[in-house]
C-alpha cells in the first residue's frame, strides 16, 4: 500500500471540563453534544434533491436513531427519481429503502442483469460496491464467493484509501460463508495509513469524511464476521476525537459520514467509548457538596445501567489520598457523590473514576480534577504607625472587615505605616494562604496606583510595612493621600475580596518630589510613530524585460508551430454551453493576470478573480460530469453486451 503523505496539524481545542493531571491515559476530547446533534440533523433533514441526497439523509438519520416524519413521501420520491439504468442510482435507492418501513420496489430482469454484470473484475471497486449493495438492498441473490473474487482482484489494482473502505463495506453485504478474512485484514492496513496528529487525533490525509467512513465500514464488517477489528483502544479514541472535532458541515456527504461513524461507535459488538461529563464545573463546596456526573456514549445518550465508582481522590498539593473505593449513587440522570462529607481542605483533587457494566466499554477510566471551594475570612487586622527611631510606641488601630478605618494614617521620613492580618477558612476555621494577596495604594489626586504583595510569616500572619525612603521609586516620590485596598483572590475562593481598608497620607522629602506630578494612567494614546519605507529599487532596463517576456512566451509560439505542422486533435471537443463557458472563463482569467500586471491592484484583482473563478469552476464541473456520464454509460453498455454474449 502507498504510504500517506504529510498533513497539516489540527489545533487541539478541548471542549470538555475533564482536566488531566499529568500524563494520564488518553480520553475522549470531542463528542456529539446535543447542539452538535441538532446541527447534524438540520443538515440531514434538508429537502431531497436527488436519489443520492435521499440516501444520505435517510441512512444518516437512521444511524442517529431518527426516522423521517413522512416515510411514504420519501419512498415515493425515491421510486420516481431512481435511474434503473445506473448502478449508482440503484444502490442509493436500495439502501435508502431498507431504512424506510414498507417501502418496496419490483426489480426487472434487465435491472438485475445490469447489477450482476457490474460485479466483475473489469469494474472499479466503487462500481462493485454499488452493485453488491444494490443487490443486497433489493434482496436479490448473489454468488458471494464470485463477488469476493472480483472484489479482491480489483482491489489489488486500486490502492486508494477510499477504494479499500468501499471494499470493507462491500464485504459486509456478502455471505458469512465466504472467506472474508482477506478483506478483514485490510482494516489493519488502513490503520497503519492513518496520520497521528499530536497523539490526540488520528485521521487520513483525505480528511474527516473519509476517516468517518472508515470507522463505519470497519465496525460494520467486524460485526458481520464476528471478529474484533484490529484497532487499539487508544486509536479508537483518537479517531473519535478527529471525527467529532468537526462541528459544522459544509456538505450533506460530510454530515452523512459523521452520522454513520457516530452510529457505529454507539452500537457495535466490540468497542463502546464512554464519556463522563460533570454537571457544570467540576467543583464542590459547603453550599454545593455533591459532585454530579453524567455518563453517556458518543451521541450524548445517557448510560444509566452502569456502575460508577471513585477509585481514589488525591490532593494535588499534598498528594494525600482522602477518599477511595466509594460508589456514586444514581439520582435521575446523574451519578452523585457527596465529597464534602469527608471535610476536605479547599484546593484541587485528582479523582480517578471507573465506569463498569459492559465489557465493551473503552475510555472508562477517567481522571477528573475537582475543585473544593470555600469562603475566606479576614481576622486580626491591625493598622500601625511605627516610629523609625522607636522613641515613640507604635500607634495601632484595629479594624474589622468590611468596615473602613476611621481617620487617616501617616507615612513619612520619620515613621512607617504597617498592616498585619490573618486569613481563615470561614467554614472550618483553618488558616488559609490564597495565591493572590495584594495591597494596593491609589493616589486620590493623580490616579497613580502602586501594588505590593503581602507575604505571610512562619505563623501565617500577613504583614506589610511601608518605608517611604525605600519605596520612593515605586511612588515617583509623589506625596499625597492614598486609598489603601486589600485584594484577596484564589481560584478556590467563593468570595474574593476587594476591601477599602483606610486612607494613608504619604509624604516624601520636598527635594525628591517631581516638578510635575503626572498621571500614571497607562491607557492613553501613545505618540504616533513616523516610519519611512524604503524606496523601491529601480526597474531593470526595458531590453532585459522584453527579452525575458519573449523567452516566457516562446513555448507558446513553439506550441502553435507544432499544432500547424502536426495538427491538433480536437475530436473530443464538445460545443456544449458548459464547455464553451469553461474555456472562455479560463482565457478571461489569463487576461485578468495581464490587466493585474498593468493596471489593477491585488484587492481589485481578487474581486474579479472570485467572479470569473466561480463561473469557470461551475462550468468545468458540469463539463467533466457530462464526460464522466458518457464514459460510464459506454462502459456499462460494453459490459452488459459482454455479459449477454457470455450467457
Amino acid at each position: 500500500m502507498a504510504a500517506p503523505g504529510p498533513r497539516l496539524r489540527l489545533e487541539a481545542a478541548f471542549s470538555f471540563l475533564l482536566l488531566l493531571a499529568g500524563a494520564q491515559a488518553l480520553v475522549p476530547s470531542h463528542r456529539l453534544t446535543a447542539r452538535d446533534l441538532a446541527r447534524l440533523r438540520a443538515v440531514l433533514e434538508r429537502p431531497f434533491t436527488d436519489v443520492r441526497a435521499a440516501y444520505y439523509s435517510i441512512v444518516g438519520l437512521g444511524s442517529l436513531g431518527v426516522r423521517l416524519a413522512d416515510e411514504k413521501a420519501a419512498c415515493k420520491f425515491i421510486k420516481s427519481h431512481v435511474d434503473s439504468s445506473s448502478v449508482e442510482s440503484l444502490f442509493y435507492a436500495a439502501q435508502a429503502m431498507q431504512v424506510l418501513s414498507g417501502c418496496e420496489v419490483t426489480i426487472s430482469n434487465e435491472t438485475r442483469e445490469l447489477l450482476l454484470a457490474a460485479v466483475s473484475e473489469d469494474s472499479s471497486v466503487t462500481q462493485i460496491f454499488h452493485a453488491v449493495g444494490a443487490l443486497s438492498g433489493f434482496g436479490l441473490p448473489l454468488a458471494s464467493q464470485e463477488a469476493l473474487s472480483a472484489l479482491t482482484a480489483r482491489l489489488s489494482k486500486e490502492e486508494s484509501v477510499l477504494a479499500t473502505i468501499q471494499a470493507l463495506e462491500t464485504a459486509s453485504y456478502l455471505s458469512q460463508q465466504a472467506d472474508l478474512s482477506t478483506i478483514v485484514e485490510e482494516i489493519e492496513d488502513l490503520v497503519a495509513r492513518l496520520d497521528d496528529l499530536g497523539g490526540v487525533y488520528l485521521q487520513f490525509e483525505e480528511g474527516i469524511e473519509t476517516t468517518a467512513l472508515f470507522v463505519a465500514a470497519a465496525y460494520k464488517l467486524s460485526d458481520h464476521v464476528g471478529t474484533e477489528p484490529a484497532i487499539k483502544e487508544d486509536q479508537v479514541i483518537q479517531l473519535m476525537n478527529a471525527i467529532f472535532s468537526k462541528k459544522n458541515f459544509e456538505t450533506l456527504s460530510e454530515a452523512f459520514s459523521v452520522a454513520r461513524a457516530a452510529g457505529s461507535l454507539s452500537q457495535n459488538r466490540f468497542h463502546l467509548p464512554v464519556i463522563v461529563v460533570p454537571d457544570g464545573p467540576a467543583a464542590v463546596s459547603h453550599h454545593q457538596p455533591v459532585l454530579r456526573l453524567q455518563v453517556t456514549n458518543v451521541m450524548s445518550q445517557l448510560l444509566t445501567q452502569v456502575s460508577v465508582k471513585l477509585d481514589q481522590a488525591k490532593s494535588v498539593s499534598s498528594k494525600a489520598t482522602v477518599l477511595q473505593q466509594l460508589p456514586f449513587t444514581l439520582s435521575g440522570d446523574f451519578f452523585e457523590l457527596n465529597f464534602m462529607s469527608v471535610k476536605p481542605a479547599s484546593g484541587y483533587y485528582d479523582f480517578s473514576i471507573s465506569v463498569d457494566g459492559d465489557k465493551r466499554f473503552i475510555a472508562n477510566k477517567v481522571e477528573l480534577k475537582v475543585k473544593v471551594s470555600t469562603e475566606v475570612g479576614i481576622t486580626n487586622v491591625d493598622l500601625s504607625t511605627v516610629d523609625k527611631d522607636q522613641s515613640i510606641a507604635p500607634k495601632t488601630t484595629s479594624v474589622a472587615y468590611p468596615a473602613k478605618a476611621k481617620g487617616s494614617f501617616t507615612a513619612d521620613s520619620h515613621q512607617n505605616f504597617a498592616l498585619s492580618f490573618q486569613l481563615i477558612d470561614v467554614n472550618s476555621g483553618a488558616e488559609l494562604t490564597p495565591h493572590q494577596t495584594f495591597v494596593r495604594l491609589h493616589n486620590q489626586k493623580t490616579g497613580q496606583e502602586v501594588v505590593f504583595v503581602a507575604e505571610p510569616d512562619s505563623k501565617n500572619v500577613y504583614k506589610f510595612e511601608l518605608d517611604t525612603s525605600e519605596r520612593k521609586t515605586e511612588f515617583d516620590s509623589a506625596s499625597g493621600t492614598y486609598t489603601l485596598y486589600l485584594i484577596i483572590g484564589d481560584a478556590t475562593l467563593e468570595n474574593p475580596i476587594l476591601w477599602n481598608v483606610a486612607d494613608v497620607v504619604i509624604t516624601f522629602p520636598e527635594e525628591d518630589a517631581p516638578s510635575t506630578v503626572q498621571s500614571k494612567n497607562l491607557f492613553v494614546p501613545k505618540p504616533e510613530i513616523q516610519h519611512l519605507f524604503r524606496e523601491p529599487e529601480k526597474r531593470p532596463p526595458t531590453v532585459v524585460s522584453n527579452t525575458f517576456t519573449a523567452l516566457v512566451l516562446s513555448p507558446l509560439l513553439l506550441l502553435l508551430i507544432l499544432w500547424i505542422k502536426i495538427g491538433a486533435n480536437i475530436s473530443n471537443f464538445s460545443f456544449a454551453p458548459s464547455t464553451i463557458v469553461f474555456h472562455m472563463g479560463h482565457a478571461a482569467m489569463l487576461g485578468l493576470m495581464y490587466v493585474y500586471w498593468t493596471q489593477l491592484n491585488m484587492f481589485q484583482t481578487l474581486k474579479y478573480l472570485a467572479i470569473l473563478g466561480g463561473i469557470t469552476f461551475l462550468a468545468g464541473n458540469r463539463m467533466l460530469a457530462q464526460k464522466a456520464v458518457k464514459r460510464i454509460a459506454a462502459e456499462q453498455s460494453s459490459r452488459l453486451a459482454k455479459y449477454r454474449t457470455l450467457r
